[in-house]
């Protein structure tokens, strides 16, 4: 019996998803918005290239063309990467572009039965023969609309993307109150190139945010206007941005990405050995932390402008949040193309920002909002029941997604309470590629009934030890839901549920200090 698996997005998870679910047997069917696949990698800036060594973002079973030489490709090498992934396993057949997906809807038993349930699904399975998922999709070019029925469903919507995270402001005192424009970064990367340079072209203009958008946008400006009309970036918090992955010429991966560094953490659900070591070990961690930050600080003159980090490195990786800093960067800040702001509030007036507790405004033509996305709208407004829509995203003392109070999902894929469905592609790890096709290995190796999920409340409990885990190490930005500092314990976990032996070094040494990649899980290694 053909089994339909409804994938909403054709970006890197998307892709993933409808890849593995053919290989066991299934029908995907694949809804995508734009007229290629490639998410988040068909519109960037100029300068835009990879955060991720090379090393660390590839499909397991499709490596880098030998023409790609760079750790950081461009972005056009990554796109074209992506693509070449596409055609290679025949996955653009099973898509429908220019398809926008406005709403889901499950078709089953009534939702007071569904939460009555002890088992995912009712009864632990991912099909049901009394549920299916209702799908309103819009062609984008007629505005025409058709509904799609799917046994399962996999949102692959990503959270960097579509909704734009725009800052409140109070009354009065808003983008309406100020004389010149204020955009998203999400509209200045969907320009092309030549327009986006004859956009700021001759503006003073003031990036607000100083994660890797802002800082490419700011070098963007930089270039367009030199020092003549300087471009200000107004940031909240500093942060330990690299200026590459070898501090002291030593690899970050041997510091922070093999079994030996997750040693030094407490992981979730670890045993009593486990913890006890975590413990022992635990001035490791200030050691490794210090270690790579003095030479970030060696590196980049970020005592010279104020821009030390009050918080750890430790954190900054466990928050999913390092990321590059642009070549010549902070030479630019030297010569005064780039000005460094610290403003943790403002507000608008008609000649530009007011940064709180400051008189004299700051003067500006155009402001861009490189403040981030709300993946958490995007995904909770495609549910139609407010109940799924509750569950999915959840308090805003939970990580994201699908939490609900203090409850999350399973494996970072499966909300207990949401049946037949799953999503991919919103909590991060230092390689979200990377990851993203471990999750999407797990999620068809549980559509083709290899293992089930446990209990309901089960999977509840587990969710509660990984949340705590990250409000432990990720302190304010644990929502991010990062695994980046223990993707090996994470990935033990899914091998596990998929009966791999999650071990895949040869050695005890090897085991113990190689880091781990793409490559260690081509093959699935079955245990004995």
């Amino acid at each position: 019996m053909e089994r339909k698996v409804g994938i909403i997005g054709a970006g890197i998870s998307g892709l993933l998803a409808s890849k593995y679910s053919l290989s066991k047997g299934f029908t995907p069917v694949v809804f995508e918005s734009r007229s290629t696949v490639g998410g988040v990698w068909t519109e960037t800036l100029q300068i835009t290239k990879l955060q991720t060594p090379k090393p660390l973002f590839q499909f397991s079973d499709f490596p880098w063309p030998s023409s790609v030489v760079d750790d950081f490709p461009a972005h056009s090498q990554v796109l074209d990467y992506i693509q070449s992934y596409a055609r290679h396993f025949d996955l653009l057949r099973h898509i429908k572009f220019n398809s926008k997906v406005l709403s889901v809807a499950y078709d089953g038993p009534p939702e007071e039965k569904i939460q009555a349930w002890q088992l995912w699904g009712g009864a632990g399975e991912p099909f049901s023969s009394k549920g299916k998922w209702n799908l309103t999709v819009e062609d984008i070019h007629d505005h025409s609309t058709e509904v799609y029925q799917v046994d399962f469903l996999i949102l692959c919507i990503g959270r960097f993307s579509d909704v734009p995270n725009i800052p409140e402001f109070p009354a009065g005192k808003g983008p309406e109150t100020f004389n010149g424009k204020v955009i998203h970064a999400m509209e200045y990367a969907a320009m092309d190139f030549d327009r986006a340079a004859e956009f700021i072209k001759g503006k003073r203009t003031t990036v607000v945010g100083f994660q890797k958008h802002a800082l490419d946008i700011a070098m963007e400006c930089s270039t367009a206007n030199g020092t003549e009309r300087p471009c200000r970036v107004l940031y909240r918090t500093e942060h330990w941005n690299v200026p590459d992955y070898l501090p002291w010429g030593v690899p970050l991966a041997y510091l922070y990405l093999n079994r030996f560094a997750e040693l030094l953490l407490h992981k979730p659900g670890e045993g009593f050995l486990l913890s006890l070591l975590a413990t022992i070990f635990s001035p490791l961690r200030w050691v490794f932390s210090k270690f790579v930050e003095s030479h970030i600080k060696k590196k980049l003159p970020l005592e010279k402008f104020g821009m030390v980090p009050k918080h750890s490195f430790l954190n900054q990786i466990s928050s999913c949040l390092v990321s590059t800093v642009p070549e010549e960067f902070y030479e630019r800040v030297e010569k005064g193309s780039i000005q460094l702001k610290k403003a943790p509030k403002f507000s608008f007036c008609k000649e530009g920002i007011l940064v709180d507790g400051e008189n004299t405004p700051l003067e500006t033509d155009l402001v861009i909002l490189a403040t981030g996305y709300r993946g958490d709208e995007k995904l909770k407004n495609i549910f139609v029941s407010p109940t799924f829509r509750d569950f999915i995203v959840g308090s805003p003392n939970a990580s994201l997604p699908l939490y609900r109070t203090d409850e999350t999902k399973y494996r970072e894929c499966i909300q207990p309470r949401i049946p037949q469905l799953a999503v991919i592609g919103f909590s991060e790890s230092v390689s979200n590629l990377y990851t993203s096709e471990m999750r999407c290995r797990w999620v068809a190796e549980l559509l083709d009934g290899t293992f089930k999920p446990p209990s309901i409340k089960e999977m509840e409990k587990d969710a509660e030890r990984w949340d705590k885990y990250m409000k432990r190490y990720a302190g304010q930005y644990y929502r991010r839901s990062c695994i980046a500092a223990i993707h090996i314990w994470y990935n033990d976990q899914l091998c596990k549920d998929m009966g791999w032996n999650p071990k895949r070094k040869k050695g005890f040494i090897a085991e113990l200090f190689q880091p781990y990649g793409p490559f260690d899980y081509k093959y699935a290694h079955h245990k004995n």
